[in-house]
């Protein structure tokens, strides 16, 4: 799906929504027959306009292992708009902030699982695994974009 930071890709598994990334910019956009599918693409447009960012009763894939469901439990349960820093989270969940920062980067449903709220001690920090390049500027992107739809 295209999006105004590019093409987004999604992918569905048997028991819910297997992946939410984003793609190269050739990717042509397709349609789906696929309900969930088309329901999580109507949201994501919908959060890019403006009109919602709750992703919260789609169902997503099982993968991943205990700890990661308990980083990306914690990610859903940040209000968009807000943001928690990284040894916050960890402390939160008895853990270090290098392991809440290694299940962010495991984390396959951009958006959906919103790994984008989570910033460094000083600073935006990485997204998705880089911290430098494009992925930092779609962090802030995000973020300013819910502080300005979203935020209460």
């Amino acid at each position: 799906m295209p999006s105004p930071l590019g093409m987004i890709g999604l992918s569905r598994h048997h028991d819910g929504i297997g992946k939410v990334a984003f793609l190269s910019a050739d990717t042509p956009p397709c349609k789906t027959r696929d309900s969930l599918l088309g329901e999580a693409v109507r949201r994501i447009d919908g959060y890019f306009y403006g009109a919602g960012a709750d992703f919260s009763d789609l169902p997503l894939a099982a993968q991943g292992t205990a700890f990661q469901h308990r980083v990306w439990t914690a990610l859903r349960a940040i209000a968009p708009g807000q943001t928690r820093r990284y040894g916050e989270l960890a402390t939160d969940l008895a853990t270090g902030a290098r392991a809440v920062g290694g299940a962010c980067r495991a984390n396959p449903w951009v958006l959906l699982v919103p790994c984008h709220r989570i910033i460094a001690a000083n600073g935006d920090g990485g997204f998705m695994g880089a911290a430098a390049g494009a992925w930092p500027r779609l962090k802030q992107y995000l973020l300013a974009h819910e502080q300005r739809c979203f935020a209460s």
